[in-house]
Formats: C-alpha cells, structure tokens, sequence
C-alpha cells in the first residue's frame, strides 16, 4: 500500500507519525511524509521538519520527505495523493470540544472532504 502522510507540527500529527511509522516497520508498506505550514502551530516549518526527521531516524526506516508548497496545504495533498496514485491519506487530528464533539482543524477538513483517496484519520 502506498500512504501519503501529512504531518503540520501539531501534537497530533507527530501522533500519526509515530503510529504510522510503526504500522509501516510492520507491513512493509511505502511511505510518503508530507510536511506543510500549519497556521495554528507555532513551529516554523525547519523546525517541524527536524522534529520529523528524528522520529523517522529512531525507526530506522527511510521514507522520502516532502514539502507541500502552496497556499492551501489541505488541497496540495489531496492533488498529490490523486496525482501520485497513493492507496491512502494519514492525517493527525480531531481535537474534542467541551461538550464531547469533534473538532477538525481547517486541513483535516478539506482533505476529509475532498479527498477521492481514502483518508485515515488518528485522534
């Protein structure tokens, strides 16, 4: 299975990281790390990028990174998931809002709703 996963800084999305690489060192499936500007992160992307190489280093695997350019970053992986064949999107995200529901930052949302490619979401 080729996966495309997005990683913006959050906590969440080093969650899929983590998760994601260790489902990969496991199935043996090709791995893609897409890293983009996430507004709502305080992290510049240099540093979320070596955030990201260090748990990619402590796994031992090797996937490419890339860095998804454009203004809107949720629409970027969703043209490189369909124009690139990838079998599926990770993202991190889905925070809970005081009364219990889901919250979906603007990213996750875009990508939920207009990915063709199946999107796995780690909350």
């Amino acid at each position: 299975m080729k996966i495309l996963l997005g990683v913006g800084g959050s906590e969440l999305s080093y969650q899929a990281l983590t998760e994601t690489l260790e489902r990969v060192s496991e199935t043996g499936d090709e791995l893609t790390v897409a890293v983009f500007e996430n507004e709502d992160v305080d992290d510049d992307r240099e540093t979320v990028h070596q955030r990201i190489q260090e748990r990619i280093d402590e796994s031992g695997l090797e996937p490419p990174l890339r860095r998804v350019e454009g203004t809107s970053p949720g629409s970027e992986l969703v043209n490189i998931a369909e124009s690139e064949g990838f079998d599926r999107i990770v993202l991190g995200g889905g925070g809970r809002s005081p009364l219990g529901k889901i919250q979906l930052g603007p990213i996750v949302e875009f990508v939920l709703l207009n990915a063709q490619t199946p999107v796995t979401l780690i909350r």
